[in-house]
């Protein structure tokens, strides 16, 4: 019997074990794109004089939505999920705070900085899930060398 029997569907979750790297992996693109987009309308409403900026819906829609496969990943791969969704949830902390700070920086009228922090969590995020996603194309040198 397995702990998580009765809270989580693994047969169906084992189904699908195979193509969760990938899935996350396609979902850290999107969120690299939703996060282009999504500061180039802060810094649009901020010229348009906004008091407080508003958030992008398909951004927190891909961050939510690696929260979850991170931590679906992790019931899968305990170790690679674990460190997944670190990974993640340090990356969706630090767009919290980075849309805050351009919030304060629209209310005192200043130029609205690039996001730093949550750009380079989101480059860790993508380095760990392309290495769980595309491991095999470096398999063979890997086993070689270790």
């Amino acid at each position: 019997m397995q702990p998580l029997q009765f809270l989580v569907p693994l047969d169906q979750l084992a189904a699908v074990e195979p193509i969760l790297p990938f899935a996350i992996l396609v979902l850290v693109l999107a969120n690299f794109a939703t996060r282009l987009l999504a500061y180039r309308s802060y810094v649009q409403q901020a010229e348009d004089g906004a008091e407080e900026l508003s958030r992008s819906l398909a951004h927190s829609f891909t961050s939510g939505g690696l929260v979850l496969l991170s931590f679906l990943y992790m019931v899968v791969e305990p170790h690679g999920g674990m460190v997944m969704s670190v990974l993640v949830v340090g990356m969706f902390v630090t767009d919290f705070f980075e849309f805050e700070a351009r919030n304060v920086e629209a209310r005192n009228d200043r130029k609205l900085d690039r996001p730093n922090g949550a750009l380079v969590a989101s480059v860790l995020v993508f380095l760990y899930a392309a290495y769980q996603a595309l491991f095999f194309l470096v398999a063979d040198l890997w086993n070689a060398v270790i």
